[in-house]
């Protein structure tokens, strides 16, 4: 146990020198839950969130370019659906993302659902912790967006980006998932697609119904880097209000849950036994808090 702790100390060393490796090894052990113990910082994160097929990928990696040509250090955690075999991430957005992963001034890692509810680890935390300790000045989660695994992304970014297409149904589902109300700008991707402008259009209408006259929408293009520019000054600008922290702060709260009920250690145990119906789901969870007070003593 002491060479485990030596040696995860020593990578952590060597990560915050800028070491790439080690910080990809230390990022996959944190993945299984050690926790650097980082102080927490005021570190600039964007959530990036929206339907399967929008550009979400894409998009990033225009805003990255634009990024570095400023002199940043863009880190981005592409979270990708798990393996159903292995339980690894399927790195689609990463192989989307190469192009701009090729530079020394920005670092690309593609992570796990592994299952998690809402689709996003709370390991993700100590995770932007050493980004930001190993200084990447800007850090991007991408999550994989579908129905209201989104909102879990307000647990750990302070500002939230949604990406949409020219596609009236993906406008109904972030309405459905609550994402919308929590997205502090809005990208409509694919502007030279005719349609994109109707989607704008429909947009400002559901934020003028639901007064969310805080959000910003833009008409951008991936493609051929229209209107990236103007959304990248309007992400910089944003903040939070106190009513957006209020529900950062619950999303927060509800993963931490999730991670400490997922790694209880005999969750297997009390399954079979809800299998069987030898306990109540009140009692199951019960015993969960009493075993995790046990665990803190």
């Amino acid at each position: 146990m002491a060479l485990v702790l030596i040696e995860d100390s020593e990578l952590l060393e060597s990560a915050l020198r800028g070491d790439r490796r080690s910080l990809g090894k230390l990022i996959s052990r944190i993945e299984l839950g050690f926790n650097p113990g980082l102080k927490k910082s005021k570190t600039w994160t964007l959530g990036v969130t929206g339907p399967p097929g929008v550009g979400k990928s894409t998009l990033i990696g225009s805003m990255i370019s634009e990024w570095v040509r400023r002199g940043e250090r863009v880190a981005v955690l592409a979270v990708d659906p798990s393996s159903p075999k292995s339980g690894g991430a399927l790195l689609g957005d990463r192989m989307r993302m190469q192009g701009s992963d090729s530079s020394d001034s920005v670092y690309v890692r593609s992570i796990a659902t592994r299952n998690h509810p809402g689709g996003l680890s709370y390991f993700i935390d100590p995770m932007i912790d050493v980004l930001a300790a190993a200084g990447w000045s800007k850090i991007i989660i991408e999550t994989v967006g579908s129905g209201q695994s989104q909102t879990r992304i307000a647990a750990f970014t302070d500002r939230i980006l949604l990406v949409e297409g020219p596609d009236r149904g993906d406008i109904i589902q972030a309405e459905k998932a609550g994402i919308i109300e929590l997205a502090d700008i809005i990208a409509i991707n694919k502007s030279d697609i005719p349609s994109a402008k109707e989607t704008f259009d429909s947009i400002i209408y559901s934020l003028d119904m639901s007064k969310s006259s805080n959000v910003d929408v833009h008409l951008v293009s991936a493609l051929n880097g229209d209107g990236i520019i103007s959304l990248i000054a309007s992400i910089e600008k944003c903040h939070n209000y106190e009513d957006e922290n209020f529900i950062r702060l619950k999303e927060r709260l509800l993963s931490f849950w999730d991670s400490r009920l997922l790694s209880y250690p005999d969750l297997n145990d009390l399954l079979e036994q809800l299998n069987t119906g030898t306990i109540t789901l009140d009692e199951a969870s019960d015993m969960v808090c009493k075993g995790l007070l046990e665990e803190e003593i």
